[in-house]
């Protein structure tokens, strides 16, 4: 079956960086798009960068320019390099996948705060 494990996440100060890793498995994992999403309280859930199987990368005008989404098709892995963090990225911080059905990690929590 689909897994998905986040990690990576913590607290940071604003200015600080961070890189998420999710761990997939139980599908072919090098011809899926892949995505990072986030859920901060009291918000829906929305994502925020995404990278498919060429390696061709897009962001929300909310985090481009500063977070960066790569992948390691030998590892199974997906990556998420977060710079010049806001108190605003604090969420929850999931990973994506979707095969014929949406499917999504536990999730991380990220928390921006001095």
């Amino acid at each position: 079956q689909v897994q998905l494990v986040e990690s990576g996440g913590g607290l940071v100060q604003p200015g600080g960086s961070l890189r998420l890793s999710c761990a997939a498995s139980g599908f072919t994992f090098s011809t899926f798009r892949m995505s990072w999403g986030r859920q901060a309280p009291g918000m829906q859930r929305e994502l925020v960068a995404s990278i498919n199987s060429g390696g061709i990368t897009n962001y929300a005008d909310s985090v481009k320019g500063r977070f960066t989404i790569s992948r390691d098709n030998a590892k199974k892995a997906v990556y998420l390099q977060m710079n010049s963090l806001k108190p605003e990225d604090t969420a929850v911080y999931y990973c994506r996948v979707l095969i014929y059905d949406e499917y999504w990690g536990q999730g991380t929590q990220v928390t921006v705060s001095s």
